[in-house]
């Protein structure tokens, strides 16, 4: 059993490499959104379309920003979760991209219908994106440092 102090330090790296992993993302839906690959990223659907009258309280210039910053604090506490796994679970190489598709799914079959998202259905070239970036979170948030 993972003692008090060792538990919040296990959250707190599993939280730091979470907001990594989103900014990880973050570069890639940048790119794959600027070649036409992804129409529209979750967390700004989920701010424009999910909670409108949240966002519609943000002042236009900094909504971008706050988007970002709400999409790395939830990588944050998915990264957190992930840190709190057991670790022979953790250890294996497949264990963070399966946990970044896990997330997603997540996403899809709980939070999106909450919001009253997909009413439109996402094209292959959009799954196959945010499948990507989801299995990029998962590599960097489970990447082990290596001894040199």
């Amino acid at each position: 059993m993972v003692s008090e102090p060792d538990r919040f330090g296990v959250l707190l790296r599993g939280g730091a490499r979470g907001v990594v992993a989103a900014m990880a993302m973050t570069g890639m839906r940048t790119v794959s959104s600027g070649l036409g690959l992804l129409k529209q990223a979750p967390p700004e659907e989920v701010a424009t379309e999910g909670l409108p009258c949240l966002f519609s309280r943000i002042p236009a210039e900094n909504r971008d920003e706050v988007i970002e910053l709400a999409h790395w604090l939830y990588g944050a506490g998915a990264g957190a979760v992930f840190g709190m796994l057991p670790a022979p679970i953790r250890r294996h190489a497949w264990a963070g991209p399966a946990y970044g598709i896990a997330i997603w799914l997540a996403f899809e079959a709980g939070i999106a219908p909450l919001l009253g998202l997909r009413e439109r259905e996402l094209d292959a070239s959009d799954r196959l994106m945010v499948a990507a970036d989801h299995v990029l979170y998962g590599l960097v948030l489970g990447a082990r440092p290596r001894r040199v």
